[in-house]
């Protein structure tokens, strides 16, 4: 591998993708670091190491929850208009039409869900700063955010300030992530989302090794250690997994010459997802018990008690929470595998140059068999996913040592995100005639 990293810096063009997305990650963070006036980052802090739905949001914002920055929103808003637009492309008519008119309908629909990210933003933003105004400050001097009125009075421009900033903050990030996509290595989103939790790891590794007494740092220790160990190997097991299906191209002549009569494979991968079927079921998941959060300041009785019921049922340390979560992160791979392989038109393209799988009819009757291999191996997958996603309550339920839940949770899109990468680097080095990362 280290001579593969090598390799890899002595190519000019691929040296500067890498270094790109370096720099990338390194203006993210600064722009991570920047808070808005009036907040007691201390009390921010302990209030949201206490809260494991803060600590999900403070995920996906990089860390910046943590000082509420101008970045504190992250890309949530962005990947929630992505669920958004992609169910709703299925079933609204237009969006169907642009989604079978190649690169340009797809271009016009991730405008769409640019937009749509702007209001989810400066809701979620809102809702933000509602929630920490009126959360009541560690040191008993104020609030989280202090002299922060919420639009009340001579507070209105501040507030419709911070709400922009925190907006554009957002925008910036998305904007960040599409120049990494096009111009460095990975999925500009994901190395995001990546470089926000490995920058607060080391300190949810600290309040790992820090807990109540000896005995249970050890467990905590031990048990992080081997889910750690097991989520890599899985992770790379079922990432590399794949079925092939054999496919014969028919002979042809032309000018004279053969072409064809020889027979490929079609690679079918166990996970064909990665991992943003995770970071959508995390995404769908904090959502209510978000909105529950920000409820249970309701002057209404039972808007209040309805609010702290589902804001308890939505606890990620919960066995309702894990059974949901369990199936969404099944649903969502099935959901995205399928996109994915619609999007590819592998059925189409065989048949107009000539290839089938033997034994199996060209056109529709390709498309059914295909689908149904993948289905059968998607399952694996999907099964492997939901285990691993949950896996950390259960050792947190053995053990009793809650920091586990979010920190496996990191380590498992970490790692998802890292192959990711890894895959791209290598085969833009097999395309130079490297030896790739993985061998």
């Amino acid at each position: 591998m280290l001579q593969a990293v090598v390799n890899a810096f002595k190519i000019p063009d691929l040296r500067r993708k890498i270094l790109f997305t370096l720099a990338m990650l390194v203006i993210f963070r600064a722009i991570a670091s920047i808070p808005v006036p009036g907040v007691d980052r201390e009390g921010l802090r302990d209030f949201i190491d206490n809260s494991q739905l803060l600590g999900m949001l403070n995920l996906f914002s990089g860390s910046g929850l943590t000082n509420f920055s101008i970045a504190a929103l992250g890309v949530y808003p962005y990947i929630t208009a992505s669920i958004i637009m992609q169910l709703m492309t299925p079933i609204v008519p237009r969006l169907t039409e642009l989604s079978n008119e190649g690169q340009g309908g797809r271009n016009k629909i991730n405008q769409y869900t640019h937009w749509l990210t702007v209001p989810l933003a400066l809701l979620q933003g809102y809702g933000q700063a509602l929630l920490f105004a009126r959360q009541q400050s560690p040191n008993q001097e104020g609030f989280l955010i202090n002299n922060f009125g919420l639009f009340d009075g001579d507070s209105f421009l501040p507030t419709l300030a911070i709400l922009l900033s925190m907006t554009a903050g957002t925008m910036v990030l998305v904007w960040i992530g599409e120049l990494i996509t096009e111009n460095g290595i990975g999925n500009g989103i994901s190395i995001i989302i990546f470089g926000g939790i490995i920058a607060s790891m080391p300190r949810a590794i600290g309040s790992l090794v820090s807990g109540s007494s000896i005995t249970d740092n050890l467990i905590g220790t031990v048990f992080f250690l081997a889910i750690g160990l097991f989520t890599i190997v899985g992770v790379v097991l079922i990432n590399e997994g794949q079925r092939r299906i054999p496919v014969h191209h028919a002979k042809r002549v032309r000018a004279g010459r053969v072409y064809g009569g020889n027979t490929t494979h079609i690679p079918l991968k166990v996970n064909s997802a990665g991992m943003i079927p995770l970071i959508f079921a995390v995404s769908i998941m904090v959502f209510p018990g978000m909105i529950a959060t920000f409820l249970q300041s309701s002057s209404r009785e039972g808007v209040a008690d309805f609010a702290g019921d589902l804001s308890r049922f939505f606890q990620p340390n919960t066995f309702q929470y894990n059974l949901i979560y369990f199936f969404m992160v099944v649903g969502f791979t099935y959901f995205y595998t399928m996109v994915v392989f619609q999007q590819q038109k592998i059925p189409e393209n065989l048949q107009r140059q000539g290839a089938f799988v033997p034994g199996v009819r060209p056109g529709r009757n390709t498309a059914v068999y295909l689908q149904k291999v993948l289905n059968k191996i998607t399952l694996i997958g999907a099964l492997f996913l939901g285990l691993v996603a949950i896996l950390p309550y259960v050792a947190a339920e053995i053990t009793g040592v809650q920091t586990l839940l979010l920190s496996a949770t990191s380590l498992l899109i970490v790692v998802g995100v890292a192959i990711d990468t890894m895959r791209q680097l290598e085969a833009q080095l097999l395309m130079r005639n490297y030896e790739g990362f993985i061998r």
